[in-house]
């Protein structure tokens, strides 16, 4: 038996749920992934992923040195690589030169707003941090963003609306600890599997009642005690009906409504018209089960929210996810354990990323940039003269691409994020990016944005690297270094100080907003020093468990969770809410609604997994048919299938499955080779900027074998 030259404790890279994992190294390779029972988050379990999906860190299509395109890109000419001659290998002095006065250049040339960089949900938060440090202490622009913006940003606003607060309020086990579960727009056995396993045992265990909210049978569906299946896009009349019931029937908590929230009277002459009845013709769903929902719900004593991006990912994305709070603030489910306002974070450091102010609206602390007293804490902090950084907020993910061009954004720095996969709308998006002047992308591989790239520069695995992740709970855990680094790849942060480094030199500088780090402990404690919830959260203090924020003081032991003494804002508020319009309706020509979403085996765009052996367990794309559409339009299970938008089409192989429901087909967005959202809409809500992704009106009909294509070259597995 193989017996490790050493053991490595660590945070896996995948989900938010922030499994521990022990690595297993022998010769410099991870050859066996091990859950350990004391691991905080996931207690021994492990999904697929987790468990064997790694192997992507050793891919031969993995990029270890820096590349730099040998003919020069031009604006409106930019093209994408055709194979790695188009490349040729640099050293790192000369990438890195390279990068800074081609920045700095544009900078002088055009000032900040011609510049934008684009964070990663996937890095670590000493890397978020240097980011978001290096684009707005030395070029004086707030654009600077991250995937956040495309899963939970209508999340964010709601919340920061309804309670002053956008974190997931309570721990995911807590789930144990309740009477009543109600989990909406989340395939959770697959997008969060620990959670989703933790959720079954709760209803298996404890006798937990499970409410389900989605529009496929998913597999908790047959664990729940009610399924309801909206058609997608009518979150707000469903909840809406649900608080309806609640007024209706005197079950809201009088009290705490009274003593905590404002705005309730309003709020309850305009839920009189989201009756069960009315609910039933919009979203499907009898009415008797909204009452019987209601009911569950309002009469525990204990009720836990849960939500995914089923519930944010609208043009009403934040009308969506305030009309489930409303629940919680008319119960007073919220303060205590085995309650909670609960957002499932989708990748695994998308909350620390947020928490780093990778936003373009908030500093790190999520302190406001259009605040004159932020922007002079962030000044001291970083050195800055007075009056260095703006209060205007800068270009989110989903305008920075929109605004490419000579008027707007010409340079573009992507860590570890891949727009050419998760914009909506990606014909339209592939043609702004080609308008950009410069592109540097930092990444393992070269993805659909990387061959566009004038500059490539290999990046660190999680596990080449040290650092932290912060979890959906918003637990702030280790990442260890466990492998040597593979060719020349380079942990982020250390990328991005050298880089920032030769930007000041070349601006000239006579200060320096500090660069010198020689462990990403010190960027943390740079952070820690500067944001109150991370003040007691060092490194020593999480070597064996992480801590959840807020944790104010060296001895402050963590918050598992909030609001027990009240809100942020002080009280909670109701929002009168109305029927929101479909941005894009139906017709008799795209008479079927697309939803989207991820599949147990792979991850988003399909960058690490998609170089993994998982690729085979989940080799092409599918689209999800129930079986009366199915028949109806003559399609068998396995049969090519081309889905058509007003936007575009993709072809994919039929599943035809009693998880999809009648009028509604489901399709992955992994695949590049038929990428959902070459279908998308790119109308965005108009308070998180979050795409309309989850309700797409598209046809469907027979297409011939032949129209199964594949992709263009990438340096990738692809099939």
């Amino acid at each position: 038996m193989l017996r490790p030259d050493r053991v490595v404790r660590t945070t896996c890279p995948y989900c938010g749920v922030g499994c521990t994992l022990d690595l297993h190294i022998h010769d410099d390779t991870i050859y066996e992934v091990q859950a350990p029972w004391d691991g905080v988050a996931n207690r021994g379990l492990l999904c697929v992923k987790g468990r064997y999906g790694l192997d992507f860190i050793d891919h031969p299509h993995r990029i270890t040195r820096p590349l730099v395109r040998k003919q020069p890109q031009r604006a409106g000419a930019r093209t994408p690589a055709q194979s790695l001659d188009d490349w040729v290998e640099v050293s790192w002095d000369e990438a890195l030169d390279l990068v800074a006065e081609r920045l700095v250049r544009i900078y002088r040339e055009h000032g900040p707003r011609a510049l934008a960089a684009y964070g990663s949900a996937k890095a670590t938060n000493e890397d978020n941090y240097l980011l978001q440090k290096m684009f707005r202490a030395l070029f004086q622009t707030h654009s600077v963003d991250h995937c956040a913006r495309l899963c939970h940003a209508s999340t964010v606003a709601a919340l920061q609306a309804a309670i002053g607060s956008a974190a997931m309020s309570n721990t995911a086990l807590e789930v144990l600890e309740t009477e009543v579960a109600l989990v909406a727009g989340s395939n959770t056995t697959e997008n969060h599997p620990v959670i989703g396993a933790f959720i079954k045992r709760a209803v298996a265990e404890r006798g937990v009642k499970l409410i389900v909210v989605d529009p496929r049978r998913i597999e908790l569906a047959d664990y729940a005690t009610l399924w309801l299946p909206l058609k997608p896009g009518t979150n707000v009349p469903l909840f809406s009906a649900i608080a309806h019931v609640i007024i209706r029937e005197g079950w809201y908590n009088a009290d705490f409504v009274r003593e905590h929230t404002v705005g309730f009277e309003e709020f309850a002459r305009a839920m009189e018209k989201f009756t069960p009845e009315f609910a039933e013709q919009v979203t499907g769903v009898p009415a008797a089960d909204i009452i019987e929902a209601a009911r569950l719900y309002a009469q525990a004593d204990r009720a836990m929210l849960f939500w995914g991006m089923g519930m944010t990912q609208f043009a009403h994305g934040t009308a969506s996810v305030l009309s489930i709070v409303h629940l919680a603030l008319l119960t007073g489910h919220v303060g205590r354990v085995g309650t909670g306002l609960n957002p499932l974070r989708g990748q695994n450091n998308v909350q620390g990323a947020s928490d780093m102010g990778v936003l373009s609206s908030v500093y790190p602390g999520y302190m406001k940039v259009s605040d004159p007293a932020s922007a002079a804490h962030w000044e001291r902090v970083w050195n800055l003269p007075p009056g260095t950084l703006p209060t205007e907020p800068g270009l989110t993910v989903t305008e920075i691409l929109k605004a490419a061009g000579p008027e707007g954004v010409r340079g573009l720095y992507v860590m570890g994020e891949n727009p050419l996969m998760s914009e909506p709308n990606l014909a339209e998006a592939e043609e702004h990016l080609r308008q950009v002047d410069f592109l540097v992308v930092q990444d393992l591989f070269l993805n659909e944005t990387g061959v566009y790239a004038d500059v490539f520069l290999p990046a660190a695995s999680f596990a080449e690297k040290d650092g932290t992740f912060t979890n959906t709970d918003r637990r702030v855990q280790r990442v260890r270094q466990a492998l040597s680094p593979r060719g020349q790849a380079r942990p982020d942060w250390a990328i991005l100080a050298d880089l920032a480094r030769r930007i000041e030199a070349k601006l000239g500088l006579d200060y320096t907003a500090g660069w010198d780090y020689r462990h990403p402990a010190e960027i943390w404690d740079e952070v820690a020093a500067a944001v109150p919830a991370y003040r007691g959260i060092s490194y020593d203090r999480i070597e064996k468990v992480g801590l959840q924020w807020p944790v104010p003081s060296p001895d402050h032991p963590g918050t598992p969770f909030l609001y027990a003494n009240g809100f942020p804002s002080g009280k909670g508020r109701f929002f009168p809410l109305d029927f929101p319009e479909a941005p894009e309706p139906a017709s008799r020509q795209y008479p079927f609604t697309m939803t989207t979403g991820r599949l147990l085996e792979h991850w988003h765009g399909g960058t690490m997994t998609r170089h993994s052996d998982l690729d085979a367990l989940y080799p092409m794309p599918i689209v999800e048919v129930h079986p009366v559409d199915a028949a109806a339009l003559g399609i068998a299970d396995g049969d090519p299938v081309r889905v058509s938008s007003r936007r575009g089409s993709v072809v994919v192989r039929a599943r035809v499955t009693e998880k999809a429901t009648p009028g509604v087909v489901f399709l992955p967005f992994h695949f590049a080779e038929a990428a959902a959202n070459l279908l998308t809409l790119d109308v965005v809500d108009p308070q998180a900027k979050i795409p309309h992704y989850k309700a797409t009106p598209v046809r469907l009909d027979p297409a011939p074998e032949a129209a199964l294509v594949n992709p263009v070259w990438m340096p990738r597995g692809r099939r």
